[in-house]
């Protein structure tokens, strides 16, 4: 005996015009339910599902989030993908703070009933301006009185990506000290979108933080550089950088950022870049005083080496965000 379908929901998204957005809106149509997608005016209607509709107007804007997004009328849930592109502290906190209380005070005011918040695994760990931002919206949310899902991803496939190109081309895989410092489980956007959607008919992941890994065992970086030479039916061929390096660059820049404000920004830049290389994306144990890959949960069935497979084929391209290091 099958079991009943769950009733179809009318779903806002915001930040649909990212990798993940985009997946995220696939997914919500796959489950039956309406979406509406608020983007930023300009947008091309074909990065988006035909199916999906279009709201135009600034996420940054309280008033455009209620006049131009939610209109009055009524949503079931809220799915929020923002994430400051750049990762300054001056955008990380309008996008990843500001923009998202804007969304969240509209959905308040027009009744919705449940926000499912895209998050980072990182802000465990927090010590750069976005993770800030996003811990300081996640603490709003859980104080709004909605029913809320907070989903902490691991390493996305994309910021694992970055090198193929340049193996490809012949050159060496970079790894910071030995390669083996950090560790991650990368997850797909399509399961991290297929998860985040998941949570509008989960009861058991209500008024839950999330954290959440891809399949299979946790991958250093040198676990995935040799995957991609096997891939390629090379040998393994590796350039060491010390993590000594991202120190330098970052107390050099953070010093000419205090007398050139222009350069904060970039400090800021060289801070995100040291943390990605020095931390891993798996859950923090406070008591341990390490990362655990067994207590991180494990969703989804697209692998990393599938992933490595298509770019190597070029069926997918590199589409690394701005917070990417290599």
């Amino acid at each position: 005996m099958s079991l009943p379908m769950p009733p179809s929901r009318r779903v806002l998204v915001v930040g649909a015009t990212g990798s993940i957005g985009r997946a995220v809106a696939r997914a919500v149509l796959r489950a039956g339910h309406e979406v509406v997608c608020f983007v930023r005016p300009g947008t091309s209607r074909d990065v988006l599902p035909a199916q999906a509709e279009l709201r135009f107007g600034q996420v940054t804007d309280a008033q455009s989030v209620a006049r131009d997004g939610f209109r009055g009328e009524r949503f079931d849930a809220v799915i929020s993908c923002l994430a400051s592109r750049r990762g300054g502290p001056a955008d990380a906190w309008a996008v990843e703070h500001d923009a998202n209380l804007h969304v969240l005070r509209a959905a308040e005011a027009a009744g919705v009933s449940m926000f499912v918040l895209l998050s980072a695994i990182c802000v465990q760990k927090p010590r750069l301006a976005f993770q800030h931002a996003k811990l300081a919206f996640e603490q709003a949310l859980m104080r709004s009185g909605l029913t809320w899902s907070i989903v902490r991803p691991t390493a996305y496939f994309k910021s694992l990506s970055g090198q193929v190109a340049r193996v490809q081309q012949g050159k060496p895989f970079l790894l910071v000290g030995n390669g083996t410092l950090t560790a991650c489980t990368p997850i797909s956007d399509d399961d991290v979108a297929a998860f985040l959607v998941e949570c509008l008919d989960n009861p058991s992941r209500a008024n839950q933080v999330l954290p959440v890994g891809g399949p299979g065992p946790a991958l250093t970086p040198r676990a995935q550089g040799e995957m991609l030479f096997r891939l390629l039916g090379q040998p393994p061929r590796f350039r060491r950088v010390s993590p000594r390096v991202f120190d330098v660059i970052v107390g050099v820049l953070g010093a000419l950022a205090r007398v050139l404000p222009p350069l904060r920004d970039t400090a800021e830049f060289a801070r995100i870049g040291r943390y990605y290389a020095t931390e891993s994306m798996l859950v923090w144990d406070p008591t341990a005083g390490r990362y655990d890959a067994e207590a991180t949960p494990q969703y989804g069935k697209d692998t990393l080496e599938a992933h490595y497979q298509r770019m190597l084929r070029g069926e997918v391209g590199d589409e690394r965000g701005a917070h990417a290091v290599l």
